[in-house]
């Protein structure tokens, strides 16, 4: 795409111009949620903590279950984030702790309220078959969480260091 454009392909600018009026298709959206819910609910039956019932376009795992031999501050949402990409190319991201910045006068890391993990639907992405995979991606990591461990920080940025922050898993995978 042109710099005028932003880089962005003429296909990229055509679907960013299609999902308003997709916002506000009522058959669209009623897929589209349900595609999500289904998803949730296959997971939910699988017995993977989740925050139930799900929305419309993210599952969020509850990593501190998932992942309960972790402490907070071994950052169990990046260590189920990065489970799930390592054992099936499964991207998720961490709403926990690691999200969090330090305390500005402590420097002490700041305890999250929630270790989650943020799977996120895209439209016109992903098939049954997409989702039934990271199903049984998410049951085979819920079912080996013992086996990874947590992370810990190499380098952070003062503000905002869930962007750019460089880990280490504190073990090796077993």
């Amino acid at each position: 795409g042109f710099l005028t454009y932003g880089g962005l392909s003429g296909r990229d600018i055509a679907a960013m111009a299609g999902g308003p009026y997709e916002g506000i298709d009522e058959d669209f959206l009623a897929y589209r949620i349900g595609q999500t819910q289904n998803f949730g609910e296959k997971l939910h039956d699988m017995g993977i903590p989740l925050q139930y019932p799900v929305g419309g376009n993210a599952i969020y795992l509850d990593s501190g279950a998932i992942m309960k031999h972790i402490p907070w501050y071994e950052f169990p949402a990046q260590a189920l984030s990065a489970a799930l990409y390592l054992e099936g190319g499964i991207r998720g991201g961490d709403i926990g702790s690691l999200s969090m910045d330090r305390d500005p006068d402590t420097h002490e890391q700041v305890r999250a309220d929630i270790e989650f993990c943020r799977l996120c639907v895209y439209r016109r992405v992903y098939t049954r078959a997409h989702l039934d995979y990271a199903a049984d991606v998410i049951k085979y990591v819920a079912d080996h969480a013992e086996n990874y461990s947590g992370y810990r920080i190499l380098e952070e940025t003062p503000i905002l260091r869930h962007f750019t922050v460089k880990l280490e898993p504190l073990q090796e995978l077993k």
